[in-house]
């Protein structure tokens, strides 16, 4: 176990420190700092050996956490790098993006601040790849058979890794000129810099891993034709359907879905020559949506230098403590102050967007919006509460729907949920013999950290279904019926 007395010596948690919004806003490198070792250790040595570490049953890949603590205060780095990465693949991935559902479920967050899990596993990682100690783990045998991955975000490059160390060949399909997903062209860097990405990917191909950017499955190839090709195939395209906001005003120019605005701004910084992007330079942004990608186009907005960054939710104002029906271990819903957040901008809760209101040459100008209320268990405006906000850019950040589905249900006759996900049995393979669907794609919108544990559990599927059974981890199942993997 960690120091003792550790969690009774060091009741303070110390977090990563920022670097200063006046600095950070020039730029859209990493907002993070390194922590000094001195202060990581005293916070790994917090991990209390609480007999039952509740922190397993918070993370969907069932990391092994106080280990990886315990080895952190020993200062035994390589050891712990090997423990965390014996249960995830992309750890520089989750201890940058995951909100961390284990610090929810930490015993010592009973009642007193929860470990800092989430920078641990970072510096971990960090130090790891800092000292050329991430190495290819290449297949000692060699199976001869071949497994297509459609999509490069988390879940199909867990998956894609996995197969591989399996022995299994394996190409990774990506419509985008680079591989990544969201991961990719999603992510704004001063949340992950793709240093990181490429550090993995590198791995990856020294592994054997082949990655096929800039092809479009349903288009360049069918997925008919790659059902043939392959063995197996892997779906794993996310959920990219944005959610919409039907109102009077919705065509008027300057009136955006959250991605098409994050996505060329994330070309711009990799150095990639963009003809078109939204500018929010000098302009009055408001937002829909209070999640991780609202706030990535805050902090987006902010580097561009807008003149005023609006949040708007329709939804009550998150409390700041659990709430009596969220009791620990569940993963609370409480009020997030991200880093985008530090750095400016206005958040309103209970605002219903009535309408968007624009001028005579057809651009936005305004939204109308009123106060929220609950009738009949739903969100409506209240009448007589309306007012306008200015506004020049808009932009949609209200989640999303589900996977594009229409070319792969035309030409695999896939079957869908009633979610609009792709179906999948407890084995993660669709109605179609030989297909899996894996992350967003099957499961609906969700944490990476979800997406690479699916992964992975998809991977061991598939190499079940080639060879009859498998040595690969299955940390969690597509359904509520336990993944056994016996043999299809």
């Amino acid at each position: 176990m960690a120091d003792p007395r550790g969690f009774l010596k060091n009741r303070d948690r110390q977090t990563q420190p920022r670097r200063p919004v006046p600095v950070r806003i020039m730029d859209f490198k990493e907002v993070y700092e390194r922590q000094e070792k001195g202060v990581l250790q005293a916070q790994a040595g917090r991990c209390m050996d609480c007999g039952v570490p509740f922190c397993h049953q918070g993370c969907p890949l069932g990391n092994l956490i106080p280990e990886w603590n315990d080895l952190t205060w020993r200062d035994r780095p390589r050891e712990a790098i090997e423990r965390l990465h014996a249960t995830n693949n992309f750890p520089e991935f989750t201890g940058r993006l995951c909100p961390a559902p284990c610090e929810a479920s930490c015993v010592l967050g009973i009642n007193q601040p929860a470990v800092t899990i989430k920078q641990i596993e970072v510096s971990i990682i960090d130090e790891a790849f800092d000292n050329d100690w991430v190495e290819p783990v290449i297949p000692t045998r060699v199976t001869h058979q071949t497994v297509a991955v459609v999509g490069s975000g988390p879940a199909g490059l867990a998956a894609a890794q996995q197969l591989t160390r399996a022995g299994h060949t394996v190409a990774v399909y990506e419509r985008d000129d680079e591989i990544g997903g969201l991961l990719r062209y999603g992510i704004p860097d001063f949340k992950m810099e793709k240093i990181h990405l490429q550090r993995r990917i590198a791995q990856m191909e020294a592994e054997g891993t082949r990655f096929r950017p800039g092809v479009t499955i349903g288009q360049d190839i069918s997925f008919g034709a790659l059902r043939r090709r392959y063995d197996a195939v892997v779906l794993a395209t996310g959920a990219t359907v944005p959610r919409d906001l039907t109102i009077p005003g919705r065509d008027l120019d300057g009136v955006h879905f959250a991605m098409d605005y994050l996505v060329p701004q994330n070309r711009v910084v990799a150095g990639q020559r963009v003809d078109e992007t939204i500018d929010a330079t000098g302009k009055h942004v408001v937002i829909l949506g209070g999640g991780d990608t609202g706030a990535d186009c805050i902090g987006t907005a902010h580097r561009q230098k807008a003149a005023s960054v609006t949040t708007l939710a329709i939804g009550k104002r998150p409390a700041e403590e659990r709430a009596e029906h969220q009791p620990w271990p569940m993963f609370p819903t409480l009020f997030e102050v991200a880093s985008a957040h530090e750095e400016g901008g206005e958040r309103s809760y209970l605002a219903s967007t009535v309408e968007f209101v624009g001028d005579d040459e057809g651009r936005v100008r305004a939204l109308r919006v009123a106060e929220t209320e609950f009738r009949d268990g739903r969100r409506v405006p209240k009448p007589g509460t309306e007012r306008e906000i200015p506004a020049d850019l808009v932009l949609l950040a209200l989640g999303f729907t589900g996977p594009e589905t229409e070319t792969l249900t035309a030409q695999l006759e896939t079957a869908l949920d009633d979610r609009n996900a792709i179906a999948r049995d407890g084995y993660y393979m669709t109605n179609v013999d030989g297909v899996f669907a894996a992350g967003d794609a099957g499961r609906g919108q969700s944490l990476i950290v979800w997406a690479i544990a699916e992964g992975r559990a998809c991977a061991a599927a598939v190499d079940t279904y080639l060879r009859g059974s498998t040595r690969l981890p299955a940390p969690v199942a597509p359904s509520d019926r336990p993944i056994d993997l016996l043999p299809f």
